[in-house]
């Protein structure tokens, strides 16, 4: 297991109860950093606070925070329990998000805002809870969770889409705020993640015949392979990185016409080099 060096260092992870979010803090704990999780569901933040203090091996502290991001006195509290609890915050990963799908021509002003709300304002909330501390000490590092939707569209994700792009906006202009007072604000623009969640909601073909047929890697991402790239921008090894989009998505945006894992795109010269095979 790679070391990343935050031992004893305090990181705040919102939407730390699912999904990527869970991962991160469990990879958090391992390398040995006090984690401070924030969600909504207190049966969920129960059952992910074990399995974080679990990842630690009972090395770490680990604390369960419920507050939604979509209310700042609820983060201004909570701000105030972690620094209690466990002192200086040096990292922040803001994951909580939702989607959500629908038709742009049906897409309601209540949907688009409800999914801003968490995606846009959430995430520019927790960050101005938590911020203030690393400005006065001049070290922190923050890591916001985009989408690989930051770049592009896709059919029936308009709002998701914007908010996702909001993302970019929010992470350079924030990198150009608070750089100067030594903390560092980057983004991770993840493609499709292995979850159970993600296979509930699409149907099993569209996992090989869309999904794993156009990442050139073959094959989903692990939601621990995210947990990577933030700890990675999280620690020292990343100290001259600021207001940069991670993509980590195995090479999915990197050719947008590529299906068949990159298998496609041959010319007739290279196919009668062999280069490329028609066949799949």
């Amino acid at each position: 297991m790679i070391n990343y060096g935050l031992a004893g260092r305090v990181v705040v992870v919102s939407g730390g109860t699912s999904g990527i979010g869970l991962s991160t803090a469990e990879a958090l704990a391992r390398d040995g950093a006090n984690v401070a999780v924030i969600g909504t569901n207190a049966e969920r933040m129960a059952m992910a606070t074990k399995q974080i203090q679990d990842a630690g091996a009972g090395r770490v502290k680990v604390l369960g925070v419920l507050a939604d991001v979509r209310d700042p006195a609820t983060l201004a509290a909570a701000a105030s329990t972690v620094k209690t609890e466990l002192g200086d915050v040096s990292g922040i990963v803001a994951a909580a998000g939702i989607g959500g799908a629908s038709r742009a021509e049906d897409l309601s002003l209540e949907e688009l805002n409800n999914v801003m709300a968490v995606n846009v304002g959430g995430v520019l909330s927790t960050c101005q809870a938590f911020v203030k501390g690393m400005i006065e000490r001049r070290d922190g590092r923050i890591v916001i969770i985009g989408s690989i939707n930051s770049f592009g569209g896709q059919p029936g994700r308009m709002h998701y889409t914007a908010s996702k792009h909001a993302v970019v906006g929010m992470v350079k202009n924030l990198a150009i705020e608070w750089g100067h007072h030594n903390v560092r604000v980057n983004g991770i623009a993840p493609g499709p993640v292995d979850t159970p969640l993600l296979r509930r909601n699409v149907p099993p073909s569209f996992m090989e015949n869309v999904f794993e047929d156009r990442i050139p890697l073959g094959r989903l991402a692990r939601a621990e392979e995210l947990a990577s790239a933030s700890l990675m921008l999280l620690s020292d090894a990343a100290s001259y990185i600021n207001g940069a989009m991670l993509v980590v998505d195995g090479g999915m945006t990197a050719g947008p016409f590529t299906r068949r894992q990159g298998m496609d795109m041959g010319s007739r010269r290279l196919l009668e080099a062999g280069v490329y095979s028609e066949a799949k």
